[in-house]
C-alpha cells in the first residue's frame, strides 16, 4: 500500500450538520419546506446538485436553489462541522510512514480545500473535489487522474469512504476499498453496493490498514 483515499463527508468529517443549514437558508429563500437532519442524511454522497434536487418537491427548480446553496455553503465557516476522533492521529501516522494521502470527493472544490486545510492541515497530498472538470464519484475518472498525480499505481492504492458510492468509484478504479461505518451508510446498504470489508471506527481502520502496511 502507497497510498490511501478518503472521501470526505461521514468519513473524515462529520459535515451534515452545516450542509442541512446551508440547504435549509436555501430552500427557505425560495419558500420550500425545510428538511430534517435524517432527511439531508439520505440526500448527500452524490453531490452537491443531487442533494439540492433530493430536497426539492418534483418539478422545481433546482438550478436556482443549488446556486443559493453553494454560494451559502461556500461562504459557511464550519463551525457545525466537526472531525470525526482519532482521525488526525491516523493521518498523521499514515503521513509520517510515508503513505500518500487524498482526498475524492462530490463536494465542490472550494469546499472541500477550506474544510481540509481547517481540520487537517498539511496532511493530504491531493485535494480533489467536484470542480467540474470530472464527473462525480462513482466514476473513477477523478481518482485516477489523482493517482497519476501521486505517481501511485492504483493497485497500491486504498479506497476509504461512508457511501455506495466510495465502493463502486473504488471498484471502477481498481482500488481496494474499506467501508467506514461511522457515517452516514448502513453495513446493509454498503453491502448491497459490494462492500466486504468494514472499519466500525477510526480504530478499527486503523488496524486494519496496519495488515496492509505489514511486509
Amino acid at each position: 500500500m502507497q497510498a490511501v483515499f478518503f472521501d470526505l463527508d461521514g468519513t473524515l468529517l462529520d459535515t451534515l450538520p452545516d450542509i442541512a443549514f446551508s440547504l435549509n437558508e436555501a430552500l427557505a429563500a425560495f419558500r420550500y419546506p425545510a428538511r430534517t437532519l435524517a432527511e439531508v442524511r439520505t440526500f448527500v454522497g452524490d453531490g452537491a446538485k443531487k442533494l439540492v434536487s433530493r430536497a426539492l418537491p418534483q418539478g422545481a427548480d433546482a438550478d436556482e436553489v443549488y446556486e443559493a446553496f453553494h454560494k451559502n455553503y461556500g461562504a459557511s465557516t464550519h463551525s457545525r462541522t466537526k472531525p470525526y476522533a482519532g482521525m488526525a492521529e491516523l493521518l498523521t501516522a499514515l503521513k509520517a510512514r510515508g503513505i500518500k494521502l487524498a482526498v475524492v470527493t462530490n463536494k465542490p472544490q472550494e469546499a472541500a480545500t477550506t474544510s481540509i486545510e481547517k481540520f487537517y492541515p498539511a496532511l493530504f497530498d491531493y485535494v480533489g473535489g467536484d470542480s467540474g472538470m470530472f464527473p462525480c464519484k462513482p466514476n473513477p475518472a477523478l481518482t485516477r487522474y489523482v493517482a497519476l498525480s501521486l505517481r501511485v499505481p492504483l493497485y497500491d492504492c486504498v479506497f476509504v469512504g461512508d457511501g455506495e458510492a466510495d465502493v463502486l468509484t473504488a471498484k471502477n478504479a481498481g482500488m481496494r476499498s474499506i467501508s467506514a461505518l461511522w457515517g452516514y451508510r448502513t453495513r446493509e446498504q454498503l453491502t448491497a453496493a459490494g462492500a466486504t470489508t468494514f472499519a466500525q471506527t477510526p480504530a478499527d481502520l486503523t488496524k486494519i490498514l496496519e495488515t496492509l502496511l505489514s511486509p
